[in-house]
């Protein structure tokens, strides 16, 4: 299957869960020493993944978890970051620029930072009381993740929390991959109708806001060169829905957590007034062994990145453009 390394992918969602116990230690000892506030920092789409945490224990958790955006940080600060919060981190390459400043002016106050670095002995890394190093980039989500379900756990607020991580650990790995066989088809499909786009408008709610919001904006935008918007499902109302008509390229995605009817009022709406809609629902993929509880906490999104991987795959063949390409990005100092 195009751009599918089957035992690769196993091994790469293999390794990721197998740093549970590496997060574990860490929580636990942050635990033990206590914090006031917690703030997931990021800028792209690692900021994306900090806001499907956010809307991820909302309503699961007692919690004080905010998301920072690096740049926003180093220009305005939070006087909600002291010394006595705790900071997450993502980043690949370990440099990046706003990241970096953000960083150390988090420093300066003597907050606590754990950082996913894929690099471990790059700048970041070393700025960091905690690191993680584990070299697959795009796999914040699951490190955010678990580091939230751990923090939960240890608030007493996630009972589940070893059955949980027992059914990831063995189903997965290749429900993933499976997802992907499963939607090949629909995303050539898919690719084919609007690879060509001027415009594409990307819906979503909930854990789902987060990777709608980076999947226009990292793979769309930077990656595929096409133009797109990412629109949350609670504001369609709001202003979009004037702009739509008959020819207005629309995708919803549709997640398995609570705030799945904001996506469902816009799947009830698109089709008296739009011809060109697509939806994307998580239930559609079928991955055996893991409970019908769990799919809205983590499965959920994942499966959905399944399906856009896809979509990429077949974008990148049909208009002969590679997406790790860019005009400008880190082209030149901005």
């Amino acid at each position: 299957m195009l751009k599918l390394n089957e035992e690769q992918q196993i091994n790469d969602i293999q390794g990721i869960l197998a740093l549970r116990p590496d997060v574990e230690n860490i929580i636990d000892e942050v635990w033990q020493n206590g914090f006031e506030t917690i703030f997931y920092l990021g800028i792209g789409g690692t900021y994306a993944s900090a806001l499907q945490i956010e809307a991820y224990v909302r309503g699961k958790s007692e919690l004080p978890i905010y998301v920072q955006h690096a740049a926003e940080y180093y220009t305005t600060g939070n006087k909600r970051l002291t010394k006595d919060s705790l900071v997450i981190l993502s980043s690949v390459t370990g440099t990046t620029e706003e990241v970096v400043k953000a960083v150390d002016e988090i420093n300066k106050i003597g907050a606590t930072l754990i950082g996913f670095i894929d690099q471990a002995d790059s700048l970041l890394a070393k700025k960091c009381d905690y690191v993680i190093t584990y070299p697959n980039p795009g796999t914040e989500q699951i490190k955010f993740f678990m580091t939230a379900d751990r923090l939960m756990y240890k608030n007493g607020e996630f009972v589940d929390y070893e059955e949980y991580y027992s059914d990831l650990d063995q189903y997965l790995p290749y429900g993933l991959v499976e997802a992907e066989k499963q939607a090949d088809d629909f995303a050539l499909t898919f690719a084919e109708k609007h690879r060509h786009d001027t415009m594409h408008y990307f819906i979503a709610a909930g854990n789902q806001w987060g990777a709608c919001y980076s999947y226009a904006m990292c793979y769309w935008e930077e990656q595929s060169w096409l133009r797109s918007k990412s629109i949350h499902a609670a504001e369609f109302l709001h202003g979009t829905l004037e702009i739509v008509d008959e020819t207005t390229a629309v995708t919803v995605f549709l997640g398995e957590d609570e705030q799945r009817p904001l996506a469902e009022r816009v799947k009830k709406l698109l089709p008296r007034i739009c011809g060109n809609y697509t939806f994307i629902d998580t239930r559609d993929c079928v991955v055996p062994g893991i409970s019908q509880k769990y799919r809205g906490r983590v499965l959920s999104f994942l499966l959905m990145h399944a399906v856009t991987q896809r979509i990429d795959a077949h974008v990148e063949k049909l208009n002969c453009h590679p997406l790790d390409i860019r005009r400008y990005y880190r082209q030149f100092d901005y």
